[in-house]
């Protein structure tokens, strides 16, 4: 049996540093010299097909995140399963700078966006087990908005695939349909039957 809340230590530790990494490749040439105020501003502006990502990255890992602290469970000790799918997870976790540098260089091609979207889905489907396998979990709202927060990662992450094959640079634009997680939260609960 193994520590849920050295497992939890263990996530914050690393959600943490991977979201800090994914800055480090959102930069201007160390050989860049501006002349001028306008050539500093055209440089930064230039910045933004590594600067879509990052933010995408970021609100990705946000959202697990929060997702993760807000499932809850009774359970003071895991079992080796539940153990080895949460160091899966966290290694998906590990892995998103690098996607996301990948597709920040390269988001006018197709296999850049499989990367980082197959990574994005992957990261949701382990997401997902990782709930039905959770000792002791507290049934309520926290479950249904993860089980929601990952079926729209895997929609956009599907449809950012999808949409590669006509054009690359507007399938990493679905991804930001993330973002909207907070308003089909109120939407769903507008909608659920009153009891």
């Amino acid at each position: 049996m193994f520590s849920k809340a050295r497992l939890d230590t263990l996530s914050d530790g690393i959600f943490a540093v991977a979201m800090t990494l994914l800055i480090l490749d959102v930069r201007l040439p160390d050989d860049f010299h501006p002349g001028d105020a306008g050539e500093l501003l055209r440089s930064l502006a230039g910045l933004w097909p590594k600067f879509l990502p990052y933010v995408l990255s970021f609100g990705v890992l946000g959202l697990r995140w929060l997702s993760n602290v807000e499932l809850r469970s009774r359970a003071e000790f895991v079992n080796r399963e539940y153990a080895n799918w949460w160091l899966f997870y966290l290694l998906l976790i590990t892995c998103v700078p690098f996607t996301t540098m990948v597709v920040g260089r390269y988001a006018h091609l197709a296999p850049a966006i499989w990367l980082y979207a197959g990574h994005t889905l992957l990261i949701a489907v382990v997401g997902l087990r990782l709930v039905a396998i959770t000792p002791h979990l507290e049934q309520g709202d926290h479950v249904r908005h993860r089980q929601l927060s990952a079926m729209l990662l895997i929609g956009t992450s599907l449809l950012a695939i999808a949409l590669s094959f006509v054009n690359s640079r507007l399938a990493l634009w679905s991804l930001v349909l993330n973002f909207a997680l907070p308003l089909i939260r109120k939407w769903s609960r507008r909608t659920e039957p009153q009891g």
